[in-house]
């Protein structure tokens, strides 16, 4: 059985409680929190690993003072990255059901999808 797990570093937490019903999952940095469901923390690993995905591909494309906007979504979920190929920060906003948004500064977004990659969706 899986327990309670807290991920953070300086400015940005993720965690699961697999016992929270629906919303197991949350999200968040220093200043704010938000919690997920299910299906809204899956959507969001996948496009943010995806988004990272992108910018490595394209990083050698690019000058070293090209900014980068790039964004993808799902029904669940938008994100945007917005900055350099080496330094972006990473925004969001949930599209349906309670609606918010929120985001990382460049100097954690790193950190952030690193620790992301380590969980998998088949251990919910």
């Amino acid at each position: 059985m899986l327990s309670k797990t807290i991920h953070e570093g300086p400015g940005w937490r993720w965690g699961f409680d697999p016992n929270a019903g629906d919303f197991p999952f949350l999200i968040g940095s220093q200043d704010w929190a938000l919690e997920l469901t299910r299906a809204e923390f899956a959507d969001f690993s996948r496009l943010s690993r995806e988004l990272a995905q992108t910018v490595t591909a394209i990083a050698d494309e690019l000058m070293g003072e090209e900014k980068i906007c790039c964004e993808l979504s799902s029904e669940l979920v938008w994100l945007e990255i917005e900055g350099y190929a080496h330094a972006y920060e990473l925004r969001f906003i949930l599209c349906q059901g309670r609606k918010a948004e929120g985001g990382w500064p460049e100097t954690v977004v790193p950190a952030l999808l690193n620790s992301l990659q380590s969980f998998y969706p088949g251990e919910t």
